[in-house]
């Protein structure tokens, strides 16, 4: 795919999770939470410019401080997410205005790393950007199965005395 492609594919799947995080949605372990960052690491680490080749080390510093960022934007993001028990056992989650600040944040702190990276002469291609959308992503679904009880401890408890959580304050 071309750069322009990839960089349609990283705004459709942003747009696409901004707009469902501040709908109720229910969170399930169907273990499928990590197939959309799977495949952006995919095509990612296929393309050949993560790294710019004439400034490698800062290259490796933008693209490790985009990932902080990006694990930092994942976690806020999942902390700041409503997590409720329905009646019927189900377990939901939506963003509150919290959760949108933090995207606010992130999205600015990439955006300044951005800059940086233009004014030190780094050539940034969409690789980077895709492994860290997919970082936030993971680290925001695998929080939120796991806030919402449905990784069960592999310690030995049984079911029947598993109580998932009613309400989870912001």
């Amino acid at each position: 795919m071309s750069g322009l492609a990839n960089v349609l594919v990283v705004c459709a799947v942003v747009a696409f999770v901004i707009v469902r995080q501040f709908k109720a949605q229910q969170i399930t372990a169907d273990r499928r939470w990590w197939v959309i960052p799977a495949v952006l690491v995919f095509m990612a680490v296929r393309k050949p410019d993560v790294l710019d080749p004439h400034h490698h080390a800062l290259s490796i510093a933008l693209l490790g401080a985009e990932l902080v960022v990006a694990l930092a934007m994942g976690f806020g993001w999942a902390r700041t997410t409503y997590v409720w028990t329905a009646p019927d056992g189900a377990v939901w989650g939506k963003g509150t205005k919290a959760t949108a600040l933090v995207w606010g944040v992130g999205i600015g702190l990439r955006l300044g790393l951005f800059g940086l990276g233009a004014l030190l002469g780094v050539r940034q291609g969409s690789a980077a950007l895709m492994l860290a959308l997919a970082a936030t992503l993971l680290v925001r679904s695998g929080m939120l199965v796991q806030r919402a009880g449905l990784f069960r401890p592999a310690y030995g408890v049984a079911d029947a005395a598993y109580e998932p959580m009613r309400k989870d304050p912001v």
